[in-house]
């Protein structure tokens, strides 16, 4: 319902046949394109800020061109880049992105891939990925200290840099290696270009690293590569036969490009990368021993497409474990109650709640009372004016209650700000006039901020945090705050110090809270809401246990400390407003 600007998409493609092998068998020099064009539209929920691709190929002589790179922004940038494609851009080595910004940087500057480009094709080096760095300050000051100067302050930038400067001591290894050998000439530069060991240049990156990543990259002499982190946050799926070695961040992307069977499909491990050498040899390598597994469980919840086998069953028993608590806010008057969602993220979860009150008490009612219509476009510069257009991104389908008799039950994926449901939602629901609303969450409640890839940095977005802080306010608990906000400044990577001002509330009385902040004035419909437990969102997800959204428990010291950071900038701002 409120959409989170989170995450990336990434494709790679490596054509393993010589180039006029798929223009004869299929018709096109294109062919890769075509693929890697198809694999990023299926992605296109991951990324609308921009999108870039690069290709390598491995045929073209000193003199010409043999890297391309094309970028674009805005939500029409996938076709942008592809229209810019001419013949003279195909290669072996093709690689997509598609992006939102999670550091509030925007512009194509920071648009994937970025190239860092040198005259020996072995440096060359492209890269992009779906990632997010808790500690960019630390490695930054690494570089620095080697004597580098990176142009631009940022996770993307600084990463090529370090990458690169790896890169290219591994490269002059090779080199001496090969005059070791007592080669010469050419002959040093086709030695380097075949023998480049990617997994020496990862190893010795990537372990400056804190944050959730798949980091994707090609090289100019023919390497291909993707790395994810060692607690596998993110997400990435691989796919190889004699043709292709693909990659992209979900799996049903490869399914419906390649016309797979997910089970022709393989996750990249937590630490592992996947590389394919110049000559098309491909393996996994162990580049950082895995840590304990947290799987991003938003990815499942929200981000990732539905149509994966596994995420559409999860969703359903996501809404399915709701039943029992449902019921219960509805006083089990099932005849008189009719059940809904919020389009168009949660409509799996609501197909699980359904089943679940189906099995209990056989036929139930079943209306889609909300419609979402295209994001509404204003030229009115007045605020109250433009906000009561947003106010009717929403519609309702009318006469789909009995006035004042039925219930209203109507779920969602997630209730992160709650500004939607305050300025319109439940406005337009309660022209309806129900009973009662119980407003449903498939997620619990999101209290903490991600750092991993996703645009929730700030705790004050929350309105569970709102609440809770509303709370402590009323029976005067500012003990607790500045005990908390002092452990956060004098030890802000021991422990998550903030979980430390719900402890106090259960998840009823926080509930209650939102409810009173979030009722619009002059709604006449009683509102209720029913959030999913930790329990049953492990249940319904045991194989991506990363909760930090929810319960503070961050994988990697950095996101314990930008968690602390981020409630000490909360006070200093309120602070600073009251003076």
């Amino acid at each position: 319902m409120e959409q989170l600007k989170h995450e990336c998409g990434v494709a790679m493609i490596r054509l393993l046949k010589p180039l006029d092998y798929y223009e004869k068998k299929y018709g096109t020099w294109a062919y890769g394109f075509n693929k890697l064009y198809l694999m990023m539209e299926k992605q296109h929920n991951r990324g609308q800020e921009g999108a870039g691709i690069a290709s390598v190929s491995l045929k073209n002589e000193p003199g010409t061109e043999y890297m391309f790179r094309e970028k674009a922004e805005g939500k029409d940038a996938i076709t942008e880049i592809f229209s810019r494609v001419t013949e003279e851009m195909k290669g072996e080595l093709l690689m997509g992105h598609l992006r939102y910004s999670t550091t509030g940087k925007s512009g194509l500057t920071f648009v994937h891939p970025f190239l860092r480009r040198n005259n020996w094709r072995a440096k060359n080096l492209c890269l992009c990925g779906n990632f997010n760095m808790t500690n960019i300050d630390e490695v930054f000051r690494f570089l620095t200290a080697q004597g580098q100067s990176p142009r631009i302050f940022g996770d993307s930038y600084i990463t090529l840099e370090l990458m690169g400067h790896r890169l290219d001591r591994e490269v002059e290894r090779l080199y001496q290696e090969a005059r070791e050998k007592g080669l010469e000439g050419t002959d040093i530069t086709d030695y380097i270009d075949g023998h480049v060991e990617m997994a020496n240049v990862l190893k010795k990156t990537m372990c400056h690293y804190d944050g959730g990543y798949v980091m994707c990259g090609l090289t100019g002499s023919g390497e291909m590569f993707s790395v994810r982190d060692p607690w596998g946050i993110r997400p990435a799926f691989y796919y190889q036969d004699d043709e292709i070695v693909a990659l992209a961040s979900e799996r049903p992307v490869l399914q419906t490009t390649f016309d797979l069977d997910s089970k022709d499909i393989r996750e990249l491990q937590p630490g592992q990368a996947l590389i394919v050498r110049k000559n098309g040899e491909s393996h996994l390598e162990q580049i950082m021993p895995a840590q304990q597994l947290a799987a991003c469980s938003f990815e499942r919840i929200y981000f990732s497409r539905g149509s994966d086998c596994e995420i559409y069953q999860e969703r359903k028993r996501l809404g399915e474990q709701l039943t029992p608590a449902i019921l219960k806010a509805i006083d089990g008057d099932v005849a008189n109650t009719v059940f809904s969602y919020i389009p168009n993220t949660a409509e799996v979860a609501y197909y699980g709640m359904t089943d679940g009150f189906r099995k209990l008490h056989g036929d139930v009612r079943t209306e889609k009372v909300v419609w979402k219509d295209i994001k509404m476009r204003t030229f009115i510069a007045d605020n109250s004016e433009r906000n009561d257009l947003a106010a009717h991104v929403y519609d309702i389908s009318y006469g789909s209650l009995r006035p004042y008799e039925d219930n209203l039950v109507i779920i969602d994926d997630s209730i992160v700000r709650g500004t939607t449901l305050r300025e319109s939602i439940f406005k337009i629901l309660d022209r309806l006039h129900p009973k009662k609303i119980v407003m449903v969450s498939s997620s619990p409640q999101i209290r903490y901020p991600d750092y991993y890839g996703i645009d929730m940095a700030r705790l004050e977005e929350f309105c569970a945090f709102r609440a809770t802080m509303a709370l402590i306010e009323e029976r005067g608990m500012w003990q607790l705050v500045n005990d908390v906000y002092l452990a956060c400044k004098r030890n802000p990577q021991s422990e998550n110090h903030v979980r430390a001002l719900y402890e106090p509330f259960t998840v009823e009385e926080i509930n209650h809270k939102i409810v009173e902040m979030l009722h619009p004035k002059g709604m006449q419909a009683p509102i209720e809401l029913v959030f999913q437990s930790i329990e049953g969102l492990h249940e319904a997800c045991p194989n991506h246990p990363g909760d930090w959204y929810f319960t503070g428990h961050y994988p990697t010291p950095g996101g314990t400390r930008l968690c602390n950071q981020a409630f000490v900038n909360y006070i200093d701002n309120k602070q600073k407003k009251q003076q």
